[in-house]
């Protein structure tokens, strides 16, 4: 007597993750939700942003984003267009001269060999574990004794430094250009200057806009560093003037309330962050996409 068996058929659909599908619409809410609060926000009056009719995710019955945007601009001489231009001297200074740093260091890591290269990068992987705001109390010491307090040098010269940049260059050198590629080419008497530009450079194109996007955007919301060695109102950058304007409103009846100002400047300010990394996604895409051809 033979026992039939049945064979549980497939339908070709993959399993569905619940689970998964929901922890990743909880994490976009988790970051999307500020943002949605911050341009609800900037088109709110002063006293709309703590009594209004839509609550404080959703509009109200007006719409001051115009008058936002014109008190913000004109506000105490329209100082906060002279905090948007420091903003962009400090991360265009920092972000540049970092990422040449970086790139520089990390393919001279990555592709020759010298004494002590093991050495240097187990110091640059352990300075990479050092927080930021640990160095702050350092770096204003140095800057004191050598005169660049209230200076914007103060604010570029260690914005200059991204030991995770150098970190995240040598890693993508390493497998990107290969060693074969640099010796064909000093056989045909290329010299390193011309191997770098002409051969290496194109490869990192992906791990340039990389760490140019990270260092531009580190030096853009720097706050401790200028807030500790900057003390001009008209060199600050649009993080720590925020941050003053923010301070004047927490002084409650004895400061003028300019909460409005406070975050439509907090969105004005994140719009740079969003075109740069727009306008660079393309070559991102593109160099990897031909890494991966290469």
């Amino acid at each position: 007597m033979t026992r039939s068996t049945t064979v549980p058929t497939t339908t070709g659909r993959p399993p569905r993750r619940i689970g998964s599908h929901v922890f990743l619409l909880l994490a976009a809410l988790y970051f999307v939700v500020p943002l949605w609060w911050l341009v609800v926000g900037s088109t709110k009056s002063n006293s709309g942003l703590f009594v209004g009719s839509g609550g404080a995710l959703w509009f109200n019955d007006e719409f001051a984003l115009g008058d936002n945007l014109r008190q913000l601009f004109s506000y105490s001489g329209g100082i906060y267009w002279t905090w948007l231009r420091n903003s962009f001297v400090y991360a265009f200074s920092g972000g540049i001269g970092s990422t040449v740093l970086a790139v520089l260091a990390g393919y001279a890591l990555a592709k020759y060999r010298f004494r002590g290269r093991n050495l240097y990068f187990s110091m640059l992987l352990g300075s990479v574990m050092v927080p930021l705001t640990a160095l702050t109390i350092p770096t204003f010491v140095l800057l004191s004794k050598l005169g660049m307090i209230n200076t914007m040098w103060a604010v570029i010269l260690p914005s200059l430094l991204s030991p995770i940049g150098v970190y995240l260059v040598r890693v993508y050198a390493v497998d990107a250009i290969p060693d074969e590629m640099l010796d064909a080419g000093r056989v045909d008497g290329a010299g390193e200057l011309r191997l770098f530009f002409r051969v290496a450079l194109p490869l990192l194109r992906p791990a340039v806009v990389t760490v140019l996007l990270l260092t531009t955007v580190a030096t853009w919301n720097n706050f401790f560093l200028p807030l500790a060695v900057l003390r001009d109102p008209q060199l600050l950058p649009v993080t720590v003037g925020i941050n003053q304007w923010q301070a004047l409103s927490n002084a409650g009846a004895g400061g003028e309330q300019v909460w409005n100002l406070v975050v439509t400047g907090a969105l004005v300010s994140i719009v740079p962050l969003v075109a740069a990394f727009v306008g660079l996604q393309r070559y991102w895409q593109g160099g990897l996409s031909l890494g991966a051809i290469k």
